[in-house]
């Protein structure tokens, strides 16, 4: 019995001291779908002959300690010979990992001993905050969504105000999940608008080195300024009214210049004008040897209308003198003849000549 025992002791500390000899690390590996995952194996053993790399399993590579990498149909999959490690040490490395990939991966060394580390696959997806830059009013209460969609597992998120965390009793997150274990989460800030600030929603898996970030601007007008706050004056605003009282005054001048310059242009036509007229009045006094009614005024005369009547003026002084009356009269009918004759063409020259009275 203490034979057996003894033998049994013995037994024991040969695997603890084969199992110290091999190492594969490291024990939990994370990465993001289309990233290399690399895994060392190294072992102090010199006897060890044939090294095999299970994935969830199954053999997918296998390395001759004299040979090196043999083939393997799995493009996906390579070792690479270490010199870091003391001893045989070599690199397992799964090229653009996949979300199938996840599992377990050994290392068996061939009648020796094997090891087993974890592989997770994690899927980055995107974040925004809807919207764009706003504008509100100091003390106006602004409520920011930020939507992070198609990552795996369910992403962290996380507000920031001017590169300041906001502690996660101020908003609300809400997730759900895709046909693809794809999760889309949601999220709703709120706050009253104090002073102008950038507001900055991340969001982050633990395979993300970096947090995806989306940024908006918050632009507060009528800012009180007050010591130990920072005044930031609203540019854009006050550029906006300047150019629009601008243009308004640019108008104005336009306007009066314009109106300045075409009373000038009609001052001299009014003046050419009146002068038409009294000639022509004067023509139509010499014409019937009377006088012109100056009193009388015609609705909106122009120019073409003066005109007018200065020609037929013209013309009917010329009839008038072709049918004068001479001094001598021969006979009483042939006076009382011509004096009705001349009475008819200052008739129808009345006619023609608007309102003129002969004397």
């Amino acid at each position: 019995m203490d034979i057996f025992s003894l033998l049994v002791l013995l037994l024991s500390c040969r695997i603890q001291a084969v199992g110290a000899q091999m190492k594969l690390s490291p024990g939990t590996l994370t990465v993001l779908r289309g990233e290399e995952a690399r895994l060392t194996c190294s072992t102090s053993n010199t006897h060890w002959t044939v090294m095999v790399w299970l994935l969830n399993g199954t053999a997918v590579l296998t390395i001759s300690k004299e040979i090196g990498v043999l083939p393997s149909i799995n493009p996906n999959v390579t070792a690479e010979k270490s010199s870091v490690s003391q001893g045989d040490s070599w690199v397992f490395v799964l090229k653009n990992t996949q979300r199938h990939n996840q599992g377990q991966v050994t290392c068996d060394l061939q009648g020796i001993d094997r090891k087993t580390a974890s592989l997770f696959v994690q899927e980055k997806g995107s974040v925004r905050v809807i919207g764009e830059d706003k504008l509100a009013f100091k003390g106006q209460s602004v409520l920011f969504e930020c939507q992070a969609a198609g990552w795996y597992p369910q992403p962290t998120l996380q507000w920031q105000v001017n590169d300041k965390k906001v502690s996660q009793g101020e908003y609300n997150i809400s997730s759900e999940e895709s046909g693809k274990s794809l999760f889309n989460v949601t999220s709703n800030l709120s706050f009253t608008a104090a002073k102008s600030s950038n507001v900055d929603c991340l969001a982050s898996v633990s395979a993300l080195p970096t947090p995806l970030k989306s940024s908006v601007r918050l632009t507060v007008v009528a800012e009180v300024v007050q010591e130990g706050d920072d005044c930031t004056v609203p540019v854009a605003v006050t550029a906006s009214l300047s150019a629009v009282l601008l243009l308004l005054l640019l108008c104005i001048c336009t306007v009066l210049w314009y109106r300045q310059r075409t009373q000038a242009k009609l001052s001299p036509q009014e003046t050419i004008r009146f002068d038409q007229s009294v000639s022509g009045r004067s023509l139509v006094a010499e014409a019937t040897r009377g006088k012109v009614n100056l009193g009388y005024s015609s609705e909106g005369p122009t120019d073409a209308v003066y005109n007018e009547l200065i020609m037929e003026t013209r013309r009917q002084e010329d009839f008038v003198s072709f049918h004068k009356v001479p001094d001598v009269v021969s006979s009483s009918s042939q006076s009382l003849h011509s004096e009705n004759q001349a009475q008819v063409c200052l008739e129808e020259s009345s006619k023609n000549i608007r309102r003129i009275t002969t004397v």
